[in-house]
């Protein structure tokens, strides 16, 4: 019963801050201004620098705040301000609406990931207090992360041309405070068929682009069997693997018609430091024989999204920094994607993925974070502030 009373305690102030950023309905693929707004406002009265960076879609931008003396050495903490969608799920609450009971705060973002958001926001406070402070703390927010990583790039591109240089950086997204050193990248591609059209009653007068993206899936699917007989494997993973799979096909227009088109999405989970291009380039040798079969037909194959995997090292400094201040001496991986990779490809930081919550719940209707996992959190951030003094 003490340590409740006392995560109640602790909490309280951060859970003000969720239930703000919680009826923030920053929904990904739409405006989230309004919450980076309020961010900045909140962050600049904490003491903090505040830079809000435009995206690369009008309506949506990131944010980097900073307290402490400008030195290369700081630490980073990345989230994301965007969340999924709500329509078609079943809530029992008010999505936007940070709603308790016994102990759980529901919303949509609360485990993902506004929850670690609002407890970064607590650890700026605290770090802006500390005239002592030795080394900076930043928050790095993004917007589209939900879509494929997406948003990150265009703070990514301002931070490089800062010439911003950081110690390491923790990534918030729900792990219920363990630590992740390493997920996989993933590709998303379309293989885009152009056929012939023509009538049912002759069909060798088109060119079925249903059938020549038949072969293409075929091709997708011995893909993945030489990725499971044939390729890297790392015991990590629960899928020790790099997987291919088909996601969504859309061709024809109506049954008595040859379909002269038909799109197919298809995506690739890769072990860390895997490249797609030895299969994309198999994929496109693949389509030239397709089109051979199909005089006259074509196929493109387009890569829509792509962002790297995250593999870290536990003993680095970081590593050790996270290790001690969460109280643990294991490391786990994640099976979902992050900006991890990003952040240590494109700035060259030791990057770890540690938050609140439980990524089991996130995506759901009546996602929840406990008032214990945020107070949890706040201990953690405490102790990565307390190494920078």
């Amino acid at each position: 019963m003490e340590t409740e009373h006392s995560d109640r305690k602790t909490a309280a102030g951060t859970v003000a801050l969720l239930e703000r950023l919680v009826a923030f309905p920053t929904i990904c693929r739409h405006d989230n201004l309004e919450l980076i707004d309020w961010l900045a406002a909140t962050l600049t009265e904490a003491g903090a620098r505040v830079e809000i960076v435009p995206g690369d879609e009008p309506g949506r931008a990131g944010l980097i705040a900073s307290v402490g003396p400008d030195r290369p050495d700081g630490l980073v903490l990345s989230a994301h301000s965007d969340v999924v969608p709500v329509e078609g799920q079943s809530w029992t609450t008010d999505p936007f609406g940070l709603t308790e009971r016994d102990g759980k705060l529901f919303g949509r973002g609360s485990s993902d990931m506004k929850g670690f958001l609002a407890c970064a926001v607590t650890a700026i406070r605290d770090a802006a207090a500390r005239p002592s402070l030795a080394r900076p703390l930043h928050l790095a927010v993004s917007y589209d992360e939900e879509i494929g990583c997406v948003g990150v790039h265009s703070l990514l591109r301002r931070l490089q041309e800062r010439e911003f240089a950081a110690a390491g950086c923790v990534v918030g997204e729900p792990t219920g405070l363990r630590i992740a050193v390493a997920h996989k990248g993933k590709v998303a591609a379309r293989i885009t068929c152009h056929g012939q059209a023509a009538h049912s009653a002759n069909p060798a007068l088109g060119r079925n682009a249903i059938l020549m993206a038949s072969r293409m899936i075929s091709e997708i699917e011995a893909i993945q069997a030489d990725m499971i007989a044939n390729g890297r494997q790392d015991a990590m993973f629960e899928t020790p693997h790099n997987t291919a799979q088909v996601g969504l096909i859309s061709g024809g227009v109506a049954l008595n018609i040859v379909p002269d088109l038909c799109t197919v999405d298809f995506e690739m989970r890769l072990l860390p430091a895997e490249a797609s291009d030895v299969w994309i380039e198999r994929l496109q040798r693949h389509a030239e024989r397709v089109q051979c079969e199909f005089p006259g037909g074509r196929i493109g194959i387009e890569v829509i999204n792509a962002y790297p995997g995250l593999k870290a090292e536990a003993g680095s400094a970081t590593g050790a920094l996270v290790l001690a201040a969460a109280g643990r001496n294991d490391v786990v991986t994640v099976g979902f994607g992050t900006e991890a990779g990003l952040f240590q490809e494109k700035l060259g930081l030791d990057t770890i993925i540690c938050g609140p919550g439980s990524i089991d719940r996130a995506h759901k209707a009546d996602e929840y974070v406990t008032r214990g996992e945020l107070a949890g959190c706040e201990r953690f951030l405490s102790k990565l502030v307390d190494a920078l003094v």
